[in-house]
């Protein structure tokens, strides 16, 4: 069965920071080949034409594709399918395909609608990350500017939902994969730690909540994590707990500074392994003692012609052999940590050593 292309749904209300943190990832995608799916309204294309203008090899103009027909969850049969259809059926096909959402739409509907029989075996939801404005969050507004959220809503004819802000966001945090809590310049330590505490009480276990500024997020985090979201659709349920009403917004404008040093990584090299799958076990404690975001490399294993290779997200390990050692390569293990700043390189490097 040919491998399905990997797709990303970026998540989050108008001005959380969708739109930088994707920018950013073209700006570091290595090569990758990246299709964009935008979803933008009105006649403006605002992002769309940001993103067209990025300048990078990897997001060609006829890399974006923009659905300007309203809210994609409520588009899906005749407008988002068949965008999808084409991407897919180009002689070139993209290596990984980003989808961001406006900020009203409900993320469950998008993913269900890749287990439509037309792209159901042709592409998978790598995650869901959901983008979240960390200073109105805080302040208790889940969006910085609601009222532009409230004209945006107007703006869209085809909006079949009139989903209150609160109950939104619980949704969109019920379906991620991942939470990005942006803009944590305009926020103390103790406030992040704190919105961070509680999104992750708020959200399913397994989900890794991150905070950054300016949308930086390591393209290795981002991208690859290989949820298949569309096959566990039942755990990410549409949630509609009762919460404050929004308050009003006091509009003020920040400059923000742009944070390259929320996240760190670091090579930690070892002798040939033993034994694969207790190495395995060995590096998913590492992890979740650790709270590592990812981790990647190769092995040699004693006794064994062949690499190792192995990736982990979050807790999740997967190891396969991929090629044979060349001769003269060094029968070593070579493992790239990647996590927020702090981490304890040296309790993780004993802990990977051991």
């Amino acid at each position: 069965m040919p491998v399905k292309i990997p797709a990303t749904v970026v998540t989050g209300f108008l001005g959380s920071g969708k739109t930088t943190l994707i920018r950013h990832m073209l700006a570091n995608a290595n090569g990758r080949r990246i299709a964009l799916i935008i979803n933008e309204f009105g006649d403006l294309g605002v992002d769309g034409d940001i993103l067209k203008g990025c300048g990078d090899a990897t997001c060609t103009e006829d890399d974006v594709m923009e659905l300007s027909n309203g809210c994609i969850c409520c588009t899906v049969a005749e407008d988002f399918v068949p965008t999808m259809q084409k991407l897919l059926d180009r002689p070139n096909p993209p290596d990984h395909i980003v989808i961001e959402t406006s900020g009203l739409a409900l993320p469950q509907p998008l993913v269900r609608a890749f287990n439509w029989p037309e792209i159901s075996t042709r592409v998978t939801v790598d995650s869901v990350v959901t983008v979240v404005d960390g200073k109105a969050v805080n302040d208790g507004q889940f969006a910085h500017d609601t009222a532009a959220v409230d004209a945006q809503r107007a703006m869209d004819d085809n909006l079949d939902h009139e989903t209150p802000l609160s109950e939104l966001f619980e949704d969109q945090i019920a379906c991620a994969d991942m939470i990005v809590i942006n803009k944590t310049d305009l926020l103390d330590a103790t406030q992040t730690d704190n919105l961070s505490d509680r999104l992750t009480r708020d959200s399913r276990a397994g989900v890794q909540v991150v905070k950054t500024s300016m949308g930086v997020l390591p393209v290795d985090v981002l991208l690859g994590r290989g949820q298949a979201a569309e096959d566990d659709i039942s755990a990410r349920h549409e949630l509609h707990h009762h919460h404050h009403d929004d308050a009003d917004d006091d509009h003020h404008d920040h400059e923000h500074e742009h944070g390259h040093d929320e996240f760190e990584s670091f090579v930690v090299t070892r002798p040939e392994i033993i034994d694969a799958a207790g190495f395995a076990r060995q590096v998913a404690d590492t992890i979740r003692a650790h709270d590592i975001l990812r981790l990647k490399g190769f092995a040699a294993v004693a006794g064994k012609p062949m690499r190792l290779t192995l990736q982990a997200v979050g807790p999740r390990i997967d190891t396969y052999f991929d090629r044979p050692l060349a001769v003269g390569e060094p029968r070593e293990t070579r493992l790239v940590v990647i996590g927020q700043t702090g981490l304890d390189r040296a309790a993780i490097t004993a802990a990977l050593t051991a």
